[in-house]
């Protein structure tokens, strides 16, 4: 009865409106109070514990840095540098600017792993230069929001990091790894939709008439920006530092490049930076911090044991659970935040994974892609809201193009869970 009411309230709270941390919180200190109702303080000194609990966590450092390293190189200019090379090398035509927005989108990913962040700076220097291709504006949103999806894919990855620390059994490294190739996979499977789109309708005549950068000085003054990922991952995978301290030397290298070598940051921005960043950063470890509470109101009423061995003798095949898993992802992907996903499910999830004896890192490449579909689909896709907001056009008008990229990830899914060494043979051999 008690399972029942967490549940409930946290669907009534999610349909009024209220913010997903703080439905979290209240459903879960609810539930605690009327499974206590015989004690004292009616189990709520759990609460502080479980609030204390939730941050009290090592890698969670990781996210204020990496957040505050997408920040700096969305205002240091490094994703025009990386356009305007990237545009030089792939060249003009219908289609090529789509794949520049999803390729540089990728890329981006690998220094900042958020989506948001990188629909933000890619969004805001691609689509612009589209609509003058073009492209109609609706499509171009679309295509960055689509691409910026793959950046939790992508290592870095915020959310790699908040799997491991739910699963401690896959570690922040092992899934930076593993996702590198799903990563590329799912870019592949939107570039491939969004050309198609694009000379289907007859988008991108204009591009011709757009200058072409030259080859080399667009890599010279790209340069500094393209060796952050590899001097992230080699450092990793040498042992100089863990992903933690990684993050910490990523930033003081954005700031070396915004400040030093580019000069596009000073002091004043600095502070710009900083706020923007400790405030995003504040929005995610907040929802991390209140779930706790959730998690221990779970773990406090056994309902995740009841709900394992439903599944398990429900005599339901193995790939149909698996099935119904990603369904079920999905659909929340599309109303909750990665995050939150992660937080909310990992816990019920992870003992029916271990049942069937899945990989766990493999499982939480597949989550993740689970969770990237759900970014940019309708009605609340964060990385769409993001994009639709630059191109001034409304989510609902995005429809007829997300859903050719939605069947393109799916694909790209199906072939992760068809081939589960797309995941695991990168980590496998560099453990060996």
């Amino acid at each position: 009865m008690i399972a029942a009411l967490l549940f409930i309230l946290f669907a009534i709270f999610l349909i009024i409106g209220v913010p997903v941390a703080i439905a979290l919180g209240v459903s879960g200190i609810v539930a605690i109070v009327f499974n206590n109702l015989d004690t004292t303080w009616f189990g709520l000194m759990s609460v502080p514990q479980s609030f204390y609990a939730g941050l009290s966590k090592y890698p969670l450092l990781a996210i204020p840095m990496f957040v505050l390293l997408g920040t700096i190189f969305e205002r240091s200019g490094v994703a025009l540098r990386i356009v305007n090379f990237a545009t030089a090398v792939i060249g003009r035509g219908p289609g090529m600017l789509p794949m520049v927005s999803v390729l540089v989108a990728m890329f981006m990913g690998g220094i900042s792993g958020s989506g948001p962040a990188s629909a933000a700076a890619v969004g805001g220097v691609m689509i612009g230069a589209m609509t003058k291709a073009g492209y109609k504006p609706e499509f171009s949103a679309s295509v960055v929001a689509a691409g910026a999806a793959t950046d939790i894919l992508i290592p870095p990855s915020v959310a790699f990091i908040i799997y491991a620390i739910l699963v401690p059994q896959a570690s922040v490294l092992d899934l930076f790894v593993a996702g590198a190739i799903p990563g590329l996979l799912a870019g592949i499977s939107i570039i491939i939709p969004a050309i198609y789109l694009s000379r289907k309708y007859k988008m991108g005549l204009l591009e011709k008439d757009i200058e072409r950068p030259a080859i080399w000085p667009s890599f010279v003054r790209a340069f500094w920006g393209l060796t952050a990922p590899a001097l992230l991952l080699s450092g990793m995978r040498l042992g100089w530092f863990t992903p933690t301290e990684a993050a910490v030397v990523a930033v003081f290298y954005g700031l070396f490049i915004g400040m030093v070598i580019y000069r596009t940051i000073t002091f004043k921005d600095l502070l710009i930076i900083l706020r923007d960043s400790a405030e995003l950063s504040a929005v995610i470890l907040f929802v991390v911090t209140i779930a706790g509470i959730f998690a221990w109101a779970l773990s406090t009423l056994s309902i995740i044991d009841p709900i394992t061995k439903f599944v398990v003798n429900s005599g339901l095949g193995e790939y149909t659970v698996l099935l119904l898993l990603i369904l079920l992802l999905i659909i929340f992907g599309m109303f909750l935040d990665g995050i939150s996903i992660f937080l909310i499910f990992v816990p019920i999830l992870l003992p029916i994974a271990e049942h069937f004896q899945w990989d766990l890192v493999w499982f939480g490449v597949l989550l993740t892609m689970m969770v990237a579909i759900g970014q940019f689909t309708p009605p609340l896709a964060v990385n769409l809201m993001v994009s639709c907001r630059i191109a001034k056009v409304p989510i609902e008008s995005t429809v007829r193009w997300v859903l050719w990229m939605l069947g393109g990830m799916c694909v790209a899914l199906l072939l992760l869970v068809i081939f589960p060494d797309l995941v695991t043979a990168l980590p496998r051999y560099l453990n060996s």
